[in-house]
């Protein structure tokens, strides 16, 4: 049995590394920061508790006797590949890739029942049939367009909702080309170009 002396935060951050990280210096506790790390490092150095591995700190056998801990064994070396079997595990994930890929279809809500363009299925593609928002689409697709009242009307949004699915998820993220005029009686009409 050791008779090394270690204080309380020199024994949490040996008991730490041995415990967690293999023996590798990688915590310290909350309390100590900056300078104070670097002296309870230079302190467990000094008395050979750890010692430098590239650019860290591991603890060095001392440290496992201060610690009442045995020191580690060295690993066995892993057993040599078997040809035969890293062929099978190869084609084995290639033929799981292959499937994955027959499984996969567009990511569109109609997918192949629909025969719209490839480019229509992508606008279409984040929209319900029934939402609000396709409700909105349906009505800006309209020839006299909508105005802001109307959309209002038809989905119980607020008007600034409103305006801000015409900039953000209609025209931004599903990319629809919307135009607006304003006609005499002051309101602005919206439809898709």
């Amino acid at each position: 049995m050791s008779t090394t002396p270690l204080t309380p935060a020199q024994h949490a951050i040996l008991a730490y590394a041995l415990e967690h990280t293999g023996g590798r210096i990688e915590w310290f506790p909350d309390h100590i920061k900056g300078g104070a790390r670097q002296k309870v490092l230079a302190g467990l150095a000094n008395r050979a508790l750890i010692v430098r591995q590239g650019d860290g700190w591991v603890v060095a056998d001392e440290g496992f006797e201060a610690m009442n801990r045995p020191r580690p064994t060295a690993e066995p070396a892993p057993p040599e590949a078997d040809p035969e079997i890293e062929a099978a595990v190869t084609a084995a994930e290639a033929g799981w890739s292959q499937d994955k890929a027959a499984r996969t279809r567009p990511r569109t809500r109609e997918n192949e029942r629909s025969e719209v363009s490839r480019g229509e299925a992508e606008r279409v593609r984040s929209t319900r049939q029934n939402s609000k928002q396709a409700r909105v689409i349906a009505m800006l697709r309209r020839p006299e367009g909508a105005t802001v009242r109307q959309i209002v009307e038809a989905t119980g949004w607020q008007p600034h909702t409103v305006r801000g699915t015409l900039v953000g998820a209609l025209k931004k993220k599903l990319g629809l080309t919307i135009v607006s005029e304003k006609v005499p009686s002051g309101e602005r009409i919206y439809r898709l170009a």
